[in-house]
């Protein structure tokens, strides 16, 4: 397997990141040496908090939330996912399957021994962590999330299926603000796996996705014609010398030197299971009948405004019993990446959860 190492000075200078690096070895399928990055804050006997990271963000999307929780008591695990931040960069689309990624992560999760661990996961972070807390229930205690989901979708139409099949092989690929449009059109009721396709397609047919570009249009504020500059200088191949790129945006392009370090972040998008074609339904399925049975405290804390995930604490509030009797929360104006935008209120909602129980 061909990995790629982001190079340390890439990281430098980073604005609020000043967390020591700690590196875990694994091994990939094929025997691979992998090198996995996590960062370790916090009182070395607190209670655990494991907080993992989607896409295509990494560790640096907590360092908002670990003062709050380490001012509390805590200790705060956040890895960086393989292809991510400062861990290893496998270089195949392939070997980002959603197996390999539990696989990956179980692996790490073994090697550091962590156990007593108060979960917390959003979007890939999610999708990955609940199934290690399947995987090794002993090892946690409690799990929190935010704007993630465990699909399973053993019941999608001929239709459907054929239907993305074409919009994957026959249309153009969006560009970003193409790809954004489409999504604001499609409504409640069309099929989730329909809606998600947009973002797989734009993700793996882009080759040098603009991650910190994107990144700074979602989390910060900015005027239509800075937006509109930023725009137009990616196009052009010129966002990264841009006089209106933030610290926001350096600090997540800093993983990626260039276009081959995110076959990462193209290519996970494409593995999330949103049909019954995909390769990963079994798993699925035994981890869903793993969680209709979990009573250990499950916390909900989903924002009220993101547009990808809106809605699904409900199936979980449903088929978990270890969600009953808590304070589920609705976090207030915290978009998809809650972490950002609303650090505090996602902390609380961590601290209280293991405070009172």
């Amino acid at each position: 397997m061909k990995i790629l190492r982001t190079p340390e000075h890439c990281f430098a200078n980073l604005a609020d990141y000043p967390f020591q690096p700690h590196y875990t070895e694994i091994q990939t399928e094929d025997g691979s040496s992998m090198r996995i990055h996590h960062i370790d804050e916090g009182p070395r006997h607190g209670n655990l908090v494991l907080c993992m990271h989607g896409q295509p963000v990494w560790s640096y999307l907590y360092r908002k939330m670990v003062p709050y929780l380490t001012a509390a008591g805590l200790r705060v695990i956040a890895p960086d996912l393989p292809g991510y931040g400062k861990s290893d960069k496998p270089a195949s689309r392939d070997d980002y399957s959603y197996e390999h990624q539990v696989n990956w992560m179980g692996q790490w999760l073994e090697a550091n021994d962590f156990t007593g661990i108060t979960f917390f996961g959003q979007d890939w972070g999610g999708l990955i962590g609940l199934r290690l807390v399947a995987n090794f229930e002993a090892r946690f205690d409690r799990v929190v999330i935010a704007n993630t989901g465990l699909p399973y979708n053993p019941n999608t139409t001929e239709e459907t299926l054929q239907a993305i099949e074409v919009f994957r092989n026959e249309q153009p690929t969006p560009s970003l603000l193409a790809m954004q449009k489409a999504l604001q059109k499609m409504t409640s009721t069309d099929d989730p796996a329909t809606k998600f396709a947009y973002w797989q397609k734009f993700c793996w047919e882009t080759i040098d996705l603009p991650v910190g570009l994107m990144m700074q249009m979602m989390m910060e504020q900015a005027a239509p014609s800075v937006k509109a500059i930023n725009y137009f200088m990616n196009k052009l191949g010129l966002f990264r010398i841009s006089p209106f790129r933030s610290s926001l945006a350096k600090a997540y392009d800093a993983p990626f030197p260039s276009a081959e370090f995110k076959m990462g972040v193209r290519a996970m998008p494409s593995h999330v299971p949103t049909t019954s074609a995909s390769p990963s339904l079994a798993q699925q399925a035994a981890a869903w009948a793993f969680f209709e049975r979990f009573e250990k405290p499950f916390l909900c804390a989903f924002a009220d405004n993101d547009p990808v995930t809106f809605g699904l604490d409900k199936t979980f509030i449903e088929k978990v019993p270890g969600t009953q009797g808590l304070p589920h929360r609705t976090i207030k104006g915290g978009g998809h990446f809650v972490q950002e935008g609303a650090p505090d209120q996602v902390s609380a909602a961590i601290i209280d959860l293991i405070a009172t129980t």
